[in-house]
């Protein structure tokens, strides 16, 4: 039986971000270094708590195989001259170890390849977590140095241990020296564990209070957080982030519930989620499935058990009280002036310096919203007085100190300013969508203003000549870029792309706001489409054909492509396709074509058949192009395949008469144009 290797680093405590990924880049570099050596090695285990990082791999080959060692040298003509081996020849040989005769050739070049025995897993080890420390450093851009030595790593290394199978593998490294010994957790068992073989690594730190496997440590930690909350006749909001983040703050959880006083609920839910989760990194609980009526407990999950469990909750509860406190204290003091009495602080807040204040902005965010309402044709007032104060709770006490409630808490302080629910609401939410996956604001005011801000940040930016670059998007043009897409997709806004970018380039103060600039601007957006519509399944062949049709507006770019996609498995799409590029190649070859059609000149059969179908067809899309029914438009051009094969079987189009030749050019002309009707159908597989 092959044995199992094991490494483990003890650190002191590291910070929560980096343990898993520090612990998956030592798993990845030990597996892909015993890899490219060509040792075999099984399947590999991480372990990660916040003074540990480890890997066991099943099964490892404890010899490397015999390895083929094979050099290049320099090309035939320049290693011999007049049939003698030129310095460059003389030198390769040298350098492989071997007499010139020795040397081979292969691919017109010097060739030599030798075996070489293979080394035992041990002595590659060295080599290899080498390797992986150098990418493992790649991954903190901020490194520590203690004691005496200059060697760094995220936190100071504690202990080193290696083991393949029951034999220590000697590494030398951050001035310690490899062996069998680990620790357990800090308090309940600090005392060495000597181990004898890998395999018995989970079940030793187990019996020292350490739960070294990060994913059952999650799940151990879960279902204690929703046991305790079922006790307390509530329900936990467990957020993945928040949850991973405790898992690598904790080798031993311990579940613990805390008090939060009655006063504190006269706070927004958000808040309280925010102080306690952001700031402290506990668990909410709340009444009800919607997450709207909190409960005044905390859940938080300690790395120890205590002996006196009401010491470490009073601590807890301690640590909590004045960060609450301090939000209810913004929360009243904000909450003695009306909302709109903040927008005069707004013109001494810099939005960006060439682009003005957040009172220009807004200015600007008004105004769009007020022409976005026209171009939709309803009432745009609610809308014009939302986007009016969206801004002005960045200036509140409560947002300065929790940036993150931007929005929410201005939907907040709107209600309490008497403004109607339509306004609160589209204040609360025209951030959104906030990024991929995220809802977009779900009333038609929200969605005005949410597309005004966004339009204006864009504008703005690629007026000032600040786009983003490949690295860079420090205004997060592409998510909000995404995010109008989305709002005009998903909230079936029938609004013409260019037109809005146009209108919120001409209301930008500075910069470049000529057609230049917005044919870049378009593109840009128009790239984050192509993003969107392919994240959600659409093919490049399917995008590219609706783009090709020149569509500016979202909604009906979305409605084709998804009649498109519907459409493209019938037999029909393949055929029509084969058919348009047909008539497309011989379109662009004959140049200029007469657009009128004479049937008196038709010679067979399938030219007639051909020509009463486009008829059939033209007079059929006329209605169904005005209802944008695309489905239906493209289930009429479907019914062209039998025509169109019969056409293409029976007739020579490039006929030595000009006349005949012509009139079926014509034919083909009429075809292309009704195979662009939807999309460019010439451009699909077929």
């Amino acid at each position: 039986m092959l044995p199992d290797l094991l490494i483990e680093i003890g650190t002191e405590d590291l910070p929560a971000r980096y343990v898993v990924p520090l612990a998956d880049a030592l798993a990845q570099g030990i597996a892909g270094g015993l890899e490219r050596r060509g040792v075999v090695a099984g399947a590999a285990q991480v372990f990660a708590t916040p003074r540990r990082i480890a890997v066991r791999l099943a099964a490892v080959s404890p010899q490397q195989p015999d390895q083929l060692v094979a050099r290049t040298g320099p090309a035939l003509a320049a290693a011999y001259k007049d049939g003698k081996p030129t310095p460059a020849a003389l030198g390769f040989a040298r350098s492989c170890g071997v007499e010139i005769e020795a040397i081979g050739e292969k691919d017109g070049k010097l060739h030599y390849a030798k075996s070489v025995a293979g080394q035992p897993t041990t002595e590659l080890l060295a080599a290899i977590f080498e390797e992986t420390l150098a990418k493992m450093d790649e991954l903190v851009p901020k490194r520590m140095r203690w004691g005496a030595g200059t060697e760094t790593f995220v936190r100071p290394v504690q202990w080193l241990l290696c083991l393949l199978g029951s034999d220590v593998v000697p590494l030398s490294r951050f001035g310690l020296e490899s062996g069998r010994i680990s620790y357990g957790h800090r308090f309940h068992a600090p005392d060495a564990i000597a181990l004898t073989d890998p395999a018995d690594y989970g079940q030793a730190l187990r019996k020292a209070h350490v739960w070294a496997d990060f994913g059952t440590r999650r799940d151990e930690i879960e279902r204690q957080i929703k046991a305790k909350a079922a006790q307390l006749g509530g329900h936990a909001r467990i957020t993945p982030d928040l949850l991973d983040e405790v898992t690598a703050l904790v080798e031993w959880p311990v579940v613990i519930a805390g008090d939060m006083e009655e006063r504190f609920m006269r706070l927004p839910p958000e808040v309280i989620v925010s102080t306690v989760e952001t700031n402290q990194r506990y668990f909410t609980l709340f009444a009800d499935d919607a997450n709207t009526q909190l409960l005044p407990f905390f859940i938080t999950i300690a790395n120890i058990e205590s002996t006196d469990v009401g010491q470490v909750i009073a601590g807890n509860e301690r640590v909590v009280r004045p960060r609450l406190s301090d939000a209810l204290f913004f929360w009243e003091q904000d909450l003695k002036q009306g909302l709109a009495s903040y927008g005069e602080k707004l013109a001494s807040v810099t939005f960006q310096k060439d682009l003005g204040s957040l009172a220009d902005k807004a200015g600007r965010i008004r105004d769009i919203a007020a022409q976005i309402a026209t171009a939709l044709g309803i009432d745009g007032a609610d809308a014009v007085r939302a986007a009016t104060l969206a801004k002005n709770d960045l200036v509140t006490k409560m947002v300065f100190e929790f940036p993150e409630l931007q929005g929410l808490m201005g939907g907040y302080y709107a209600t309490k300013s008497s403004e109607s629910e339509a306004v609160a609401s589209a204040i609360r939410e025209h951030y959104l969508p906030t990024q991929q996956g995220t809802p977009i604001p779900s009333t038609r005011e929200g969605q005005i203003v949410s597309l005004a801000d966004k339009l204006d940040t864009l504008a703005g930016i690629f007026a000032i000549g600040q786009k983003p670059t490949a690295s860079k998007d420090p205004f997060a043009l592409r998510r909000a870029a995404l995010g109008v897409l989305r709002i005009l997709v998903e909230g079936e806004l029938e609004l013409d792309l260019r037109s809005l970018l146009d209108a919120a380039l001409k209301a930008q103060p500075a910069g470049k706001r000529d057609a230049a600039t917005l044919d870049e601007l378009y593109a840009f957006c128009a790239e984050r489409l192509r993003s969107y519509c392919e994240s959600r399944g659409a093919s490049v062949e399917a995008f590219e054909a609706v783009r090709a049709a020149g569509v500016s507006q979202p909604l009906d770019f979305e409605r084709r492509l998804q009649a498109l996609l519907r459409f493209l498995p019938t037999t029909e799409a393949a055929s029509l396709a084969a058919a348009d590029k047909r008539a497309r190649n011989i379109l662009r070859q004959a140049g200029e074509t007469q657009a009128t059609i004479k049937p008196e000149r038709f010679e067979v059969p399938a030219e007639h058949a051909l020509l009463d179908t486009l008829q059939r067809v033209e007079a059929a899309l006329a209605p169904l192009r005005a209802e944008r029914d695309y489905g239906a438009m493209l289930s009429q051009l479907a019914t062209l395949k039998p025509p169109v094969d019969a056409f293409f079987d029976g007739v020579m189009v490039m006929a030595e008469d000009a006349q005949v030749r012509a009139n079926r050019l014509g034919l083909l002309a009429r075809l292309d144009a009704l195979c662009r009707e939807v999309a460019d159908l010439s451009l699909l597989p077929g």
